[in-house]
Formats: C-alpha cells, structure tokens, sequence
C-alpha cells in the first residue's frame, strides 16, 4: 500500500507556479492577483480562505480578502461581484461557500464572469469541461486527477467509481475522468444506488465524495484498487488544540491494506485543490494579460 501524498505533491506544484509567476512578474511588471469573498464566520471557511492567502505567498501572487458579514444583503453581494468583474487589477476570484441561507448561492455563481471564476463553478466553465474544450476545472477533480497522474496511477481503461454527484466533485469528476486522455470508464453512485458495494468492489479507482465519515468499509473495496478519499467532516475531539479532528469518508486502518493507494485526511486531497486554483489563477492571470 502506498499513501498519496497530496501536501508533498501541492507543495510541489506551488513551486512550479511560483516559477510562472516570476516570468510573469518579469514580463508584465505585476503579480497575478487572486480576491477572495468572505461573507460571516464559519470556521471551516475562515480556515480555507486563510489556507488560499498562504499559498498565494508561496505562488507569489498578490492575494486580498473582502469580508462582509452575516446579514449581508445579496443585491450588496451581487454588486461587489459586478464591481470585482469589472476591476481590471483582479485575474480571478472567489466567493467563498457556503452562504447565509438568505442568499441564493447559484444566482451568486452565475453573476461571477466566466473568464474570472477560478473556482470553475459558473456554468460556462462546467458545460466547456464537460466538451473537453479549454476552461477553468473545478479545484477539487482537477486536484484528483493531477494526484492519479503524478503517481503513474493508470486510469485508461479503467473502472472509476465516484460516490457522490455534487456540483463541486461528483459530476465534474465524472466528466474529467471521462476525457480523452484519461479514458477512464466512470460510474456515479449516489444515495439512490442499490447494491452499492456491489458496485463500489468492481472499482480500480474508488473516489468516496459523500460527507459520510467512514462510510467506505473493507467489504466496499476490492484488493489492489486506488482510494481518493475527498471526505473532510469536523469531528469534536476534546483531546485536540483545535476541539475537533477532520475525518474522511473512508474507514482509512480498515481500508488501507486492500489498496494498492490510498489518500490520508487530512493531507491528500485538500491540498490540491488549493493548488489547482492557484493554477486557474495563473491561468486567468495570462488570459488576462493577452
């Protein structure tokens, strides 16, 4: 069993993009520039927004972070996205999910502009992935499928079977497995899927994207498959600094000595989609700048 090191392998890319970013400081006589929206408190985003400022310094990209509060209106949230479109100093931003449940986050999304949505949320982006045209990928699959290349982790020919069809993994995991090149064969399972681990032990590559901690059991996995646990739930742990520990959607000491690989969390999959949105943003940086 061999562990995907997903903190080695950002760290990595990071490295690779700072390398860019110095070209393009060279050239342009400016850093890309990534803003991120940051509407009340919740910890988890305060910790994900604070994990994309530091990696910023380390791709050498400037970085700003607007923060409103809770009670936020979504006419005042629509027109700070109209006036970051139209700010010719910003390459690309985000708005941080999720929202106070008085704004609608999809109306958020599609007011953001293609060409700046480095996230890969707006429906531009995800209708060109799903054409294998050029686009901004969503972090998180782009992260997945970066990891299964670096590894050597063949997937042409193989059977990929994702659990979960959300908009931010699922679905546009599915379509990037599904691109020439990658050639994988994909099922999406999802809570409406009988016979699931019926299912899920025909995989050579098992992407568990549920929120269900320790959802994939021993019994779920065949011998020798690829693991991607993409699961990040709070768990109270007293016995911590921080109060709780991040669990994945995998039964991981179980698990782990059936694969011939498997993702840690935390330290697999999340780091790498803080890496492919800095590489988005590189990217609209250079759009940009043509």
């Amino acid at each position: 069993m061999q562990l995907i090191d997903g903190k080695q392998t950002s760290a990595q890319i990071k490295a690779e993009i700072a390398q860019e970013a110095a070209q393009f400081m060279a050239e342009k006589g400016r850093a890309p520039h990534l803003v991120a929206v940051l509407v009340g408190h919740d910890g988890g985003s305060e910790t994900y927004v604070a994990n994309k400022v530091k990696a910023c310094e380390a791709c050498g990209f400037r970085s700003t972070v607007i923060r409103r509060e809770d009670d936020v209106t979504q006419d005042e949230l629509l027109s700070l996205i109209d006036s970051l479109n139209k700010d010719p100093e910003v390459d690309g931003f985000i708005v941080q999910l999720p929202l106070p449940a008085h704004i609608d986050e999809q109306i958020v999304t599609e007011a953001i502009l293609p060409d700046k949505d480095v996230d890969g949320f707006h429906p531009v982006n995800v209708g060109l992935q799903s054409i294998g045209l050029p686009c901004f990928h969503s972090a998180t699959p782009a992260g997945i499928v970066e990891l299964l290349k670096r590894y050597g982790i063949k997937t042409a020919g193989k059977h990929c079977v994702i659990i979960g069809r959300s908009n931010i993994v699922g679905k546009p995991l599915a379509s990037l497995m599904l691109q020439k090149g990658v050639d994988a064969t994909v099922t999406v399972c999802h809570s409406r899927t009988e016979n699931l681990p019926e299912i899920t032990r025909q995989a050579d590559i098992l992407v568990a994207a549920l929120g269900r901690p320790g959802f994939v059991t021993a019994d779920m996995v065949k011998e020798g498959a690829t693991v991607i646990d993409v699961g990040t739930t709070r768990i109270p742990d007293a016995s911590r600094k921080s109060g709780f520990r991040l669990s994945g959607d995998v039964d991981f000491d179980a698990v782990a000595p059936k694969c011939s690989f498997i993702t840690p969390v935390p330290g697999g999959v999340g780091p790498m989609t803080i890496a492919m949105l800095m590489r988005n943003t590189m990217l609209a940086a250079q759009r940009h700048s043509k």
